[in-house]
């Protein structure tokens, strides 16, 4: 058998009347590279502090690490690693400072020799003495991802931030699947399709359901979505032109050329046909990843009800957000390490 690391039935979570999640069921395996997509809103934060014992469901049950995640909540904290969307470290302490302060709020033995080691291998040795927040984007990263793994967590919890160049990204990435490779399993939160790639599984949430999941390449052609692309002149208005058709689903560009998606291979082909441009020569292709995430979400929206009302808002308490500096290394209502 395989070794779940998470494995959570019927997981639910509300905030007032706003249902959250609803009955998700979700098992990651020892050493696994998943990933969590979304649109924003549809649960994937919620479920992930439900997973490290942040948040209490309001239903389900399940293990995180061989721990019951609503009993054992305390003991799942000390074992995960979560990286937050926004950067939750001390701006005004150097790298060193802000590992150090980690490695003493988890009691770690030789923890100065511990940070040494990890600064090494993230690369930071030669920024220990610069401080937090003179940092890029791109280091920035390196250090939250330090501080989550400098307790040697046995699952990663991510929300990587954005806005980070495509080097730094790759970067990251590279360090993700090294560690995979020294038995550290990842549960990663993205919105970049280049990344999706990179894992070995992909769970797609919308408005608290899991609708799809699989390998990448599974997921895109499990879809059900046929895909054509043509090279030419004019693909701007083209695209335009085309994302006003029947049976196109979406239609973008990518360079010169310019690539429809639709779940009708029959009305797709004659939206082609009327659109009349000789100077376009089609082929159908694969379809993208993108292709398949922009067509489940426009599926969700047009399956949800319209509300009446505007949908309440969680509490900051509700969130699992503190408005004090705690233990964790943060402050200002930021997420604990």
């Amino acid at each position: 058998m395989i070794d779940l690391v998470i494995d959570v039935r019927d997981l639910q979570k509300s905030f007032g009347e706003h249902k959250v999640v609803h009955g998700l069921n979700l098992q990651v395996a020892a050493g696994e590279v998943c990933g969590f997509l979304g649109a924003n809103g549809s649960g994937k934060t919620t479920t992930i502090r439900m997973l490290c014992g942040l948040l209490t469901p309001d239903g389900g049950s399940g293990t995180c690490l061989g721990l019951d995640i609503i009993s054992e909540a305390s003991r799942i904290r000390r074992q995960v690693g979560y990286m937050t969307q926004r950067f939750s470290l001390y701006e005004d302490l150097t790298v060193f400072e802000n590992l150090d302060f980690v490695a003493r709020v988890y009691q770690m033995r030789n923890r100065r020799q511990a940070v040494q080691d990890m600064m090494g291998r993230m690369g930071l040795t030669g920024r220990a003495d610069q401080l937090a927040g003179h940092l890029s984007g791109g280091w920035k990263q390196r250090l939250a991802l330090a501080a989550c793994v400098l307790h040697e967590p046995k699952l990663l919890l991510d929300e990587p931030t954005a806005g980070v160049d495509a080097e730094a990204r790759r970067e990251f990435w590279d360090l993700i699947h090294d560690m995979a490779g020294d038995g550290l399993t990842t549960l990663v939160s993205t919105h970049y399709m280049d990344e999706a790639e990179r894992c070995e599984r992909i769970v797609y949430l919308s408005d608290g359901h899991i609708v799809a999941q699989g390998a990448p390449d599974q997921v895109a052609r499990s879809s059900g979505l046929v895909t054509y692309e043509a090279t030419g002149e004019a693909v701007d208005e083209a695209a335009r032109r085309l994302r006003q058709m029947p049976g196109v689903e979406a239609a973008a560009v990518f360079g010169r050329s310019v690539h429809i998606a639709g779940s009708d291979r029959a009305a797709l082909e004659q939206a082609i046909a009327d659109f009349g441009d000789d100077s376009l020569r089609w082929h159908q292709v694969e379809p993208r990843l993108e292709d398949v995430f922009i067509h489940l979400l426009t599926r969700a929206k047009e399956s949800s009800q319209p509300q009446s009302s505007p949908l309440p808002q969680p509490s900051a308490r509700e969130r699992g957000e503190g408005g004090t500096r705690g233990a964790g290394g943060v402050r200002g209502g930021k997420q604990r390490i």
